[in-house]
């Protein structure tokens, strides 16, 4: 009898064992309509169980099952095209979303546009602890993170469209203070991914770049009668992975299925400085080329302390951690991700998520409580919109779902938040030299505006609990004080007036004590 679709025999108890290695064609069939599907990654192809993800389109384009699923997801996945969330995108497929970032998917947000799918945006690290609660059977995750923003029930309840109808958050009270409970959102199959299974379906996440939310994700499925499905590049024997090793036992898992030929990620086929198996003594950080991003990179800069506890998000933030990683100062600071990783030198692009010669990887929902319990010192974060108010927008820009990703966990909790992104966008033209700024036309959509589309950090939130707040764009820098925005410092060059004011839809407060910015962030060699 061949091994593929046999369950597991105990070598010493000759009695069947539940887990099975099947193939991928196998696994899906597995996966009922109407059911309720875990999918983890982190864009770039990131933990994504990519294998798994085709198999599920290929079977409903070929048999129009599975359909009306459910998919839950905490960060983004895809490659913004085809793979990823992009293989559910299909009318039919999915009935609901429930997801923490969608700008990986594009086929995905237009599905939500048009109102073929329910859309909901929850924190990403809200929704991986409450994995965790379901796993545990617990009512919900019951946290201050998302008071005040478009999650809070006050403000839409993380409902990105009409069709989303349900109510999945509450506002509840608990001596006296006002918290937001998450609901449980049972998991009916999981389609996970990890480096290597042994013969008795233990998983090893020896190989991978993060070890996310893949844990609380197995647990939530597996406790709440669902199926746990695993990818893996190899199965080894039984006794050749050590118990520090496996991160998943075989006692959560349901069928295993083996890919030869899977990656670390759609860019890399195996790196094992990236998963932290070993050390890269030889690798240099590429300086990053001189443009008005890194202008704004290099004033958020001057934030930094030594031995602060930080996060960079997507985007303009990862060329802070670019300078960082250049200049060889990476171990003055604790560098953290909210994929769990700390240290090392950060990738950017589709590469983010990824590290270089990290020296810690720990499992997300842990990361984040890290994160909620105010364990973060300086983040540095995008923004698409800023209103008077200081509120922020990154979740829904021009009427698509974005989501916010770990934005919101890590922006409402961390001590100082310093946002980076562009004055304007779209058609804008900027030159710089000699260490001017010109700006020889505004962008055609305006980034600071009256109020926010949608409000993915608040300002009134961030003022209560006394956080530093700082906005840094190539033309001025602003800081959120309890009158409002307060404009501190302009870029050398730039007009206040022309500029600026008129480039705004609010007037802010200005210091009395206005500035220039160093002309050195606007030259090639700054």
């Amino acid at each position: 009898m061949g091994e593929l679709g046999r369950a597991i025999t105990d070598e010493s108890s000759k009695l069947p064992m539940k887990v099975q290695f099947l193939s991928a064609t196998e696994a899906i069939e597995l996966i009922p309509d109407e059911a309720t599907v875990g999918l983890i990654g982190g864009g770039g192809g990131l933990v994504e169980a990519t294998l798994l993800h085709h198999h599920v389109e290929k079977r409903f384009l070929a048999s129009g099952h599975p359909k009306k699923l459910t998919c839950v997801h905490a960060l983004g996945i895809g490659d913004r095209k085809e793979r990823g969330l992009n293989r559910f995108a299909h009318e039919g497929l999915v009935q609901r979303v429930i997801g923490g970032h969608w700008v990986w998917s594009p086929r995905m947000q237009q599905l939500a546009k048009d109102n073929k799918i329910e859309a909901y945006v929850l924190p990403g690290g809200v929704i991986m602890q409450l994995m965790r609660e379901v796993a545990a059977k617990r009512p919900g995750l019951i946290t201050h993170v998302g008071l005040g923003t478009f999650v809070d029930p006050t403000l839409g309840g993380g409902k990105m469209n009409q069709t989303a109808q349900e109510d999945l958050v509450e506002r509840i009270e608990i001596d006296g203070k006002t918290y937001l409970r998450y609901k449980p959102i049972p998991v009916n199959v999981a389609l996970l991914k990890g480096s290597k299974a042994d013969e008795e379906g233990n998983i090893s996440l020896d190989e991978e770049p993060a070890n996310v939310d893949i844990y609380a994700m197995a647990a939530a499925a597996h406790n709440s009668g669902g199926k746990v499905i695993f990818q893996v590049r190899e199965k080894v024997r039984k006794g050749e992975l050590g118990a520090r090793q496996v991160r998943v036992p075989s006692a959560l898992v349901d069928v295993i299925v083996v890919d030869p030929d899977q990656r670390q990620g759609y860019e890399l086929i195996y790196d094992p400085s990236i998963s932290g198996e070993q050390q890269d003594a030889k690798h240099q950080s590429e300086k990053p080329a001189f443009s008005v991003r890194l202008a704004i990179a290099r004033r958020a800069r001057l934030e930094l302390f030594k031995g602060a506890v930080i996060n960079f998000g997507f985007g303009i933030p990862d060329q802070v951690a670019a300078l960082i990683s250049q200049s060889g100062e990476s171990e003055d600071y604790y560098q953290t991700i909210e994929h769990g990783t700390y240290g090392g030198n950060l990738l950017t692009g589709n590469l983010f998520g990824y590290a270089k010669n990290p020296t810690c990887m720990i499992d997300g929902p842990s990361q984040f409580d890290f994160y909620s319990g105010g364990g973060l010192e300086i983040a540095f974060l995008g923004f698409g919109q800023i209103d008077q108010e200081g509120n922020v927008n990154v979740s829904k820009l021009d009427g698509v779902t974005v989501g916010p990703g770990g934005f919101i966990d890590i922006a409402q909790n961390a001590k100082k938040v310093v946002f980076c992104g562009t004055f304007d966008t779209k058609g804008s033209k900027l030159r710089t030299g000699a260490g001017e700024l010109s700006v020889e036309k505004p962008g055609e959509i305006r980034k600071l505006v009256q109020h926010v589309d949608q409000i993915t950090f608040s300002g009134k939130q961030a003022l209560n609990q006394k956080q530093e707040v700082i906005y840094a764009t190539e033309r001025a820098l602003f800081r959120l004080t309890e009158a409002g925005l307060m404009l501190e410092e302009l870029a050398p060059g730039v007009g206040l007036e022309k500029d600026v004011l008129q480039q705004m839809d609010f007037v802010p407060f200005i210091s009395k004590q206005l500035k220039r910015m160093d002309s050195s962030f606007f030259m090639e060699q700054g």
